[in-house]
């Protein structure tokens, strides 16, 4: 459960800071994720997909909480309530949530999603960013 608890927090960072790099850490090369935009199978399709679909955003934020590990053997589903912020430009962003369904299988280099469906759950339109705490202000 610890195991995959992480897979979950490093699928967050791999999307938020592009670290593609290591896909191959989180997923099976015969992985397959089906979001609202479609279909892709295969790291590379995959990668393609994240990258396509995240280029838009200056930098983004997402967060999983809520996990519900269902364990069998070497494999196991996972699933996730994701609340992920876009930042749109750099006055304003949007806020989504999505329930995140994995499955897992454990391989030789530990346990990997083979998996992933995302459902939309609610996205709002752009907010004006208000100033962070200790932020310059403008005169």
């Amino acid at each position: 459960r610890a195991e995959l608890t992480d897979l979950v927090a490093r699928h967050s960072l791999w999307i938020d800071e592009g670290r593609y790099d290591r896909t191959d850490e989180l997923f099976t090369d015969d992985v397959v994720a089906i979001t609202a935009r479609g279909e892709a199978r295969g790291i590379d399709a995959l990668v393609d997909a994240a990258r396509t679909r995240h280029a838009a955003y200056a930098g983004t934020l997402h967060s999983k909480a809520n996990l519900v590990i269902e364990l069998d053997g070497a494999r196991a589903s996972v699933r996730a309530n994701d609340v992920a912020v876009y930042l749109l430009d750099d006055a304003t962003e949007a806020v989504a949530a999505a329930i995140h369904r994995y499955g897992a299988r454990r391989t030789a280099a530990g346990w990997r999603f083979d998996r992933l469906e995302v459902t939309p759950v609610a996205l709002t339109a752009a907010l004006d960013r208000a100033p962070l705490p200790g932020a310059a202000r403008s005169a």
